[in-house]
């Protein structure tokens, strides 16, 4: 009996600290196309309306902004959008690098330039094959490019439905304190409050200072996103270990960093 593949994989940070980020499948990556071609089909009504009375030159400016639209709007969300179209943000996905990190330009591009190649012969009926295929869910636009669609990990999108702000620790967290918090940010959501504030009392007022008077749980969100977004790195920098990054904005894991399936 063959053993089914696991639509998660982990992801090992320099400081040696591992999180797990989960594969979107080809139902929701399709589901998220098809809002993207409903939007892409509005955009184009209405400019197929206003470019109308321009007669012939209006048609030839509909087709170039045809042709802009299908390979600029992908890229465009996915390096400038947080890695995410609209359809698949309201999927809750998001293409990241294999590594968790951002999907840059370059890497954009390159999986957005395979689309053709993956929607052969039909409703990229070859980037189907290929993603039930792979064990990551990876057309051959994601295996050129190194990117893979994910699920936004969820410490974000639950937390009272807020936006959470990164904050860095007021301390310098050791290997140990930076895996806790990061994964109370990645539980939490599945306690009851209760429990979660419970537990976040017992560290947060060390761990996140003056940010825990805004709340324990919150509190303990706010250092994630620090961490996850870059601080991570910068804080191990200070305490001896390598110091790049950028901050950051999500909560739980890198996650979710979700452009057309």
């Amino acid at each position: 009996m063959s053993t089914p593949i696991d639509s998660t994989f982990k992801v090992e940070l320099p400081e040696g600290i591992e999180f797990e980020l989960s594969c979107a499948g080809p139902v929701p990556r399709g589901l998220a196309w098809v809002l993207d071609f409903l939007l892409r089909v509005l955009i184009y009504l209405v400019f197929s309306s206003l470019l109308a009375v321009l007669g012939r030159a209006g048609l030839g400016l509909l087709l170039i902004a045809i042709f802009l639209l299908e390979w600029l709007y992908p890229v465009g969300f996915e390096v400038y959008g947080q890695g995410a179209t609209p359809g698949k943000r309201a999927l809750g996905l998001r293409v990241v690098h294999d590594d968790a990190t951002p999907v840059g330009l370059g890497g954009s591009m390159i999986r957005n330039l395979i689309r053709f190649v993956d929607f052969l012969p039909l409703l990229y009926g070859v980037g189907v094959v290929c993603c039930l295929v792979d064990g990551r869910f990876r057309r051959l636009g994601d295996l050129a490019a190194g990117t893979v669609v994910v699920h936004e990990q969820a410490a974000r999108a639950r937390a009272e439905g807020r936006a959470v702000q990164a904050c860095p620790p007021p301390v310098i967290l050791s290997r140990e304190e930076r895996q806790s918090v990061l994964d109370f940010a990645e539980r939490a959501p599945r306690l009851t409050p209760e429990r979660a504030e419970e537990l976040a009392s017992l560290v947060a007022p060390r761990l996140a200072g003056r940010k825990a008077a805004e709340g324990n749980v919150q509190a303990l969100y706010s250092v994630a996103a620090y961490l996850v977004g870059g601080g991570l790195n910068r804080t191990a920098g200070r305490a001896g270990g390598p110091g790049v990054g950028a901050a950051g904005e999500s909560p739980a894991r890198p996650a979710a960093r979700s452009a057309d399936a």
